[in-house]
């Protein structure tokens, strides 16, 4: 009894949808990962053009990172990916399509123009939604960051002949990180969240998996295979979101016990 019961498992949990459900869990890992690298970089950008001697820089930079904190994030997720989608669908449009191709579907102009995207693709997208949406908090964490290296220290790499430029990157941005590093985990944290939402950007993840091997699931062969399972699939990824949350944070703590080590020992 028990080894037909092993059995029943052992093939269930390795069919083909469930191993596509396990491949699918890479998907929210690249995407956090390459979001989180577009989040500094946007972040960064953004940080230091709001301290540029430019007016029109740092009103620019400004409004990024307070209007993008100021709209929810979904729409955000929603709208970069279908907005590039149909501006690349007009560019290609102004190329290819003419009087004779012209479509009777208000969109595209004509079948030449239309874009499909793939899995790859969308990942892509998504990620550089996650790094706009998360630049905007990464950039205020930074901007405050800069803005608590001391005086001291920007005045007297000034006073060895340093220029502005130099001041900025060799002095400034290397000490601000012990500063940012707390502010920078919350965003990360918040980033990883958020990358449940993939399914919403056409990108069949594992939440979108969960929902449909855990729905009630019937053949006309055998009848109902299992009832209403998905709280067991939300499980697993309740276990996986906590272990990833477990792991930033014993991440973040190592980056800042490395960021810190000389100023404890200046301070001493």
């Amino acid at each position: 009894m028990f080894g037909e019961d092993a059995g029943f498992w052992l093939d269930y949990l390795t069919n083909g949808k469930h191993l596509t459900w396990y491949g699918s869990f890479g998907y929210t890992v690249i995407a956090a990962l390459l979001g989180g690298a577009f989040a500094i970089t946007f972040g960064l950008a953004s940080a230091t053009l709001r301290r540029s001697r430019f007016w029109p820089f740092r009103t620019l930079a400004a409004g990024y990172a307070n209007i993008v904190r100021g709209v929810p994030d979904v729409l955000f997720f929603l709208f970069i990916p279908l907005a590039f989608e149909k501006a690349l669908e007009w560019g290609i449009s102004t190329q290819v399509c003419t009087a004779e191709n012209m479509s009777a579907a208000p969109w595209p102009p004509c079948i030449d123009a239309n874009v499909f995207f793939s899995t790859g693709g969308y990942l892509l997208l998504a990620s550089v939604s996650l790094g706009l949406v998360y630049g905007a908090f990464a950039s205020t964490v930074l901007h405050g960051a800069m803005n608590s290296v001391p005086k001291g220290q920007l005045d007297a790499a000034r006073a060895f002949g340093m220029s502005e430029r130099q001041v900025r990157w060799r002095v400034q941005i290397r000490q601000m990180w012990i500063f940012a590093l707390p502010g920078l985990s919350n965003v990360w944290m918040l980033l990883i969240k958020a990358t449940s939402l993939l399914s919403l950007l056409q990108v069949n993840d594992m939440v979108y998996w969960a929902e449909r091997l855990g729905a009630p699931n019937y053949l006309p062969q055998v009848g109902v295979v299992h009832p209403d399972w998905r709280w067991r699939y939300y499980l697993v990824l309740l276990i996986f979101y906590i272990l990833a949350t477990w792991a930033s944070e014993r991440f973040f703590a190592f980056l800042r016990r490395k960021a810190g080590h000389g100023l404890v020992e200046a301070g001493a």
